[in-house]
Order: structure tokens, then C-alpha cells, then sequence
């Protein structure tokens, strides 16, 4: 019955495609996601799916089945702002350069193919289309927690505390990888972050004729960036640490000297035991060096996504499914990563994998990442995605061991209170 779903992955070839092209060719940012929905929702009226269930302003889910287990899959549905990609919106610079719009054609098509056998198997099965993975477009994000469209800044972070998740018993995503070195990645590790804005404050004056009275608020800012350098030797190699930030505003003209420097950074690691010890190092350098100056800071703290540990139970039947299509040594175990995304919250209350694969060229975020091999990219990955949930159906007793062997890392109310902290 598996090969059934290959079989039908195949003669459906040209539509994944080309359901790919359009897709790739139309992006937009977290939040914002609309022509793609309606994109996803005309190939679901095309198979006889429907849409059951609306959240999180532009996220929806489709489910087939009934039952017991319950298999979820996660898509994303979000661009990244991609400078001079040549497939980039005019406007927004949105680009598929994360490869997101790959994740919902794959696993559209595996869903599909399920459909065709789901009353002849026992269970559920959620394809979950997720909103805003990318951290990215705040501001705009902002507005829409003020407006009460969403409660927090990504997608799944929204999702959990609508408790979107609870029903599964597991979860399976994917993920592109532009890593040349192997087909496959299994079991990664991926980082936690805080978004830190950081605003520096000094006192504006003629910066050539009475500079002696003005505070230079880039000045406070170079120092702090200068300070991180100088921590980065305390960094512990295995927890993979990264602090990496951009200048939003740098003054106001060169003729004066700048009383207000805005920097936005990241502080990642892949331990959640030293994000918040980590964070507390930058928040103190920043506001040490701007009274090193003379002047203040304010800093504001965004609590971003927590780090990724999959499951290793769920982990074997995705290898297992692997294996039909590669060899071992074209598999990567155990990657431990300085990325981060919002499915790392997820694993705090449900077993999730997320895996690697290829068939990507250029640069992820890059001006120059395409879709080089349709065929690994699009069929390859669908038939591995029905094929894992074939499995999980037609044996039960694996995801309750999968269940069994897995441990929530906090409440909800314990989340919840993590997601509004400053």
C-alpha cells in the first residue's frame, strides 16, 4: 500500500511542480500570507479537501481521518526579505529564499496521497499550514497584536497558546538545506534566541564646531559592539553561541553629532539553560558602555524562539523512510545548528522532528537560492512524508511508545509567562 502513494506522488508529477513554480514565484512575509492561502486552498477544492480550521490571522489546517493516532504535519507559509532575489516582491523584497514554499508543496502532495487510502487506515492525520516562522517585519507585527489580530510575534508561539497542537499525538516538519555535504539532516539541534532592541541615547550638537557638548550616541554603540567582541572569548564552543545585530538608525545627518543609535541583534544558543544568563552579559555591556560616554540606553527584550530537541522514537521512522531513497553516509545525524525557528517551541509540549533535505542551490536567505532538483526537492520528500505517516498509522504501538517516551519541558501557564516576559 506504500507504493500506492509512491505511485500516486508520481502521476501527479507535473501538478507538484508546477503548484512549486507558483508558490516560489509568490511571496509574502509573516502575517501576510493571503494569495498563498488562497493558492493552497484552490489545490485543496481541486482534491476534495477542505480547510477545517481557521487561526492565527492567516494560518489554517486541513484534516483527514479519524481516531487514533493522530500524526500532524507542519508547513510554513512565509517569505524572508531577500534583497535582489530575482523572484523577490517589488515592494516587500519577500522572497522564498528560506525554501518554506517547498515544505507546503511537499507536504500537500504526501496529504493528498494519504486521502486516497485514509479509509482503509486507522487515524488522523493534520497537515498544519503555520503563519510567520521567519522572525522578521515586527513592527508591522506589533500593530497587529495592538489591532488584537494576534497575541505574540510568530505563528506557532500564537498557535500553542491557542492550544492548535493539542489534539496530535506527533508531529512531523522538514526543512530545506543548502549543505551540498549531504541529501539529508536527522535529529539536528537548533538554536534559541532573544531579540534585543537596544536603543543608545546621547546629546546632539554642531559635531564640528561645539562637538565638546554633545554625547555621541554611536560612539556608546561602537563601544558595545566592541564589548561583545571582547565576551565572545567566554563563549562555550558546544553551546553555539551567536550574537549578530544591524544598525536601524545611525543618526540624523553627519553635521551633528547623533543623539539617538538603534541596534537590533539576536543572542542564540543552542543551551537553554545559558540563553537568559547570555542575554543578561549584552543587556549589561550595552548599558555600561553607553554611561562609559556619558549617556544611557534603553534595551528591549523580545523573547524569540526556544531551542529544538527532537525526538528520537519519531527520528527512526523518518531514517527508515530515508533509506528507500538514499544511502546512510548521505545522511547527517545529530547537527547541532546556530539556526533557530519557531518549531523549537513546540517541542517544549509535543514529540517533533524536524528533518533536512536537499536539492537546493545557492545561499538559504540568499539572493541566489532556487530550486535546483525538482524531483529530490518536491517528489523524493513527499513520498518520505506519507511514507513516515503510513507507517505511524499502520502501527500504533510506535506512537504510543513515541508518546511514552516523551516528557512536556514546561506548562502552559509557564509558557505563557515565558512569551511575556521584558
Amino acid at each position: 500500500m506504500k507504493q500506492d502513494l509512491y505511485t500516486f506522488i508520481d502521476e501527479h508529477r507535473q501538478e507538484i511542480f508546477d503548484l512549486g513554480d507558483i508558490l516560489f514565484h509568490n511571496p509574502e512575509l509573516g502575517f501576510r500570507e493571503f494569495r498563498t492561502g488562497e493558492i493552497i486552498r484552490e489545490y485543496l477544492q481541486k482534491h476534495d479537501l477542505k480547510v477545517d480550521r481557521e487561526y492565527c490571522y492567516t494560518g489554517f489546517s486541513v484534516t483527514i481521518g479519524s481516531g487514533s493516532p493522530h500524526i500532524g504535519i507542519i508547513a510554513e507559509l512565509d517569505a524572508i526579505p531577500t534583497q535582489g532575489h530575482p523572484c523577490a516582491d517589488p515592494v516587500t523584497t519577500a522572497a522564498h529564499a528560506c525554501g518554506h514554499s517547498t515544505q507546503v508543496v511537499i507536504t500537500l502532495a504526501a496529504l493528498t496521497a494519504l486521502s486516497q487510502q485514509i479509509s482503509d487506515l486507522k487515524g488522523t492525520v493534520t497537515l498544519y499550514f503555520t503563519p510567520a516562522e521567519e522572525f522578521t517585519d515586527l513592527e508591522y507585527r506589533k500593530k497587529l497584536v495592538q489591532e488584537g489580530k494576534i497575541r505574540y510575534l510568530s505563528g506557532k508561539q500564537n498557535m500553542l497558546a491557542q492550544h492548535i497542537f493539542d489534539d496530535a499525538d506527533c508531529i512531523i516538519h522538514l526543512h530545506a538545506s543548502g549543505d551540498k555535504r549531504y541529501h539529508f539532516s536527522v535529529d539536528s539541534v537548533l538554536s534559541g534566541f532573544i531579540h534585543k532592541k537596544i536603543t543608545f541615547l546621547g546629546k546632539a550638537s554642531h559635531a564640528a564646531v561645539l562637538p565638546q557638548y554633545g554625547i555621541n550616541a554611536l560612539h556608546e554603540a561602537t563601544l558595545f559592539i566592541n564589548a561583545i567582541n571582547m565576551l565572545r572569548e567566554t563563549f562555550v564552543d558546544e553551546d553555539m553561541t551567536r550574537i549578530h545585530g544591524i544598525i536601524d538608525d545611525g543618526g540624523n545627518t553627519v553635521n551633528s553629532i547623533p543623539d539617538k543609535v538603534v541596534y537590533e541583534c539576536y543572542v542564540r544558543t543552542v543551551n537553554a539553560d545559558v540563553l537568559h544568563e547570555l542575554n543578561a552579559k549584552v543587556t549589561n555591556a550595552a548599558k555600561c558602555c553607553a554611561k562609559a560616554i556619558g549617556g544611557d540606553c534603553i534595551v528591549e527584550d523580545t523573547p524569540g524562539y526556544l531551542p529544538l530537541h527532537q525526538n528520537d522514537k519519531l527520528n527512526e521512522v523518518i531514517y527508515e523512510n530515508i533509506l528507500n531513497f538514499a544511502d546512510p553516509k548521505e545522511v547527517k545525524w545529530h547537527e547541532y545548528s546556530a539556526a533557530a525557528g519557531d518549531v523549537g517551541d513546540i517541542c517544549v509540549f509535543k514529540p517533533i522532528i524536524q528533518y533536512g533535505y536537499s536539492g537546493i542551490s545557492g545561499r538559504i536567505h540568499g539572493p541566489d537560492m532556487h530550486i535546483e532538483d525538482p524531483e529530490e526537492v518536491y517528489i523524493t520528500q513527499a513520498k518520505i512524508v506519507a511514507g513516515s505517516v503510513f507507517d505511524l498509522l499502520s502501527n500504533p504501538e510506535i506512537v504510543q511508545q513515541i508518546k511514552d517516551s516523551f516528557t512536556p519541558a514546561m506548562t502552559y501557564e509557564e509558557y505563557i509567562e515565558y512569551l511575556e516576559s521584558k
